[in-house]
């Protein structure tokens, strides 16, 4: 006869299964809010402004404990749509993102790329950053009316150089700018970048007349007297920079730029839910609010389906402009 003990373990062992349901699996192998594993992809160069975004966010995210450690990596090209590509073949993975904005969406018209971001899974619109126009500390324009001056006299002789392909932010800023001063779209002489590390390299070696870019990618530049910032693009000055808006200055134009994060097509809902959650703790923390303050960000959140929503109108916006400059 078995052991009384032995029937009472097993007894109780199949009442625990009973009682305890199994744990159900969401598509990931984290335990509670952690994404193990998780990756960051740049669809630019290091320095540029999805590449600062990326890289400012991981590092809010770990140090406030949100997430462990968390790679980021860099896939430049075609104005962000190679790593838009990447993405998008990385159809399920939930343990990948991409940061990216208002550049990617008009290079996928312009490069006439297969993807675009509606074939993407909206996770968060994280910041909004005026553009800035500046020169190099030996340029002879001293402010914006001497800079557009000289443009009008001769497009083609200034040229002017970006941080995003043709369609993206700074690249429509400046030809909304020589739309709005009297200059003909397509006489403009843009000199594209691939991100703004590269853009500054060239601005400093005079290698283009002026260059409009992020703010965030500009600052240390700025305050080290490197560059001389000539004018803002958003309606309002910029705080901490000694610079007038466009507006103010004769130039009738208002533009923002924007960058958030999204995943892969077809992720689970636990997984999407993963995602959205972090960067929805990340605006409460104190090194987020930090990072906004010390880069001249605006806080934009919007997640989820909202956010999805505002790419779509942001995908209309686009191409409408472009049509309107003769872009596209």
């Amino acid at each position: 006869m078995k052991n009384p003990k032995t029937w009472l373990s097993v007894l109780v062992a199949a009442v625990l299964v009973l009682l305890i349901p199994p744990l159900v699996s969401t598509g990931s192998d984290e335990a509670g809010d952690q994404i193990r594993n998780f990756r960051v992809m740049v669809p630019n160069s290091p320095g540029g402004g999805y590449d600062i975004t990326a890289r400012t966010a991981v590092k809010a995210i770990e140090e406030a404990g949100l997430n462990g450690t968390t790679e980021v990596f860099n896939l430049p090209g075609a104005g962000g749509t190679v790593g838009l590509g990447r993405l998008v073949n990385e159809r399920g993975n939930g343990k990948l993102a991409m940061s990216m904005g208002l550049g990617v969406v008009g290079a996928v018209y312009t490069n006439r790329a297969p993807s675009s971001l509606q074939d993407t899974t909206p996770i968060a619109k994280l910041t909004e950053e005026s553009d800035v126009v500046v020169v190099g500390k030996d340029s002879p324009y001293q402010n914006i009316g001497q800079l557009i001056e000289a443009w009008k006299a001769n497009p083609g002789a200034v040229p002017v150089g970006g941080g995003s392909a043709p369609g993206g932010p700074d690249h429509l800023a400046p030809m909304l700018m020589a739309k709005a001063a009297g200059i003909a779209p397509p006489t403009v002489n843009y000199v594209p970048f691939d991100g703004g590390g590269e853009l500054m390299a060239s601005v400093l070696g005079g290698k283009v007349g002026f260059g409009v870019s992020g703010i965030g990618e500009t600052r240390d530049q700025i305050e080290a007297g490197e560059l001389r910032a000539l004018a803002v693009t958003s309606p309002n000055r910029v705080p901490g920079l000694d610079a007038p808006t466009l507006q103010e200055s004769g130039v009738d134009v208002s533009f923002t730029n924007w960058r958030g994060i999204v995943a892969p097509p077809g992720i689970s809902n636990g997984d999407k839910e993963k995602l959205v959650s972090l960067f929805t703790r990340l605006q409460d923390t104190q090194q987020w609010q930090d990072a906004l303050r010390l880069n001249g960000w605006t806080n934009a959140f919007s997640a989820g389906d909202e956010y999805g929503a505002f790419l779509k109108a942001e995908n209309d916006r686009v191409a409408s402009v472009l049509k309107e400059l003769g872009l596209a």
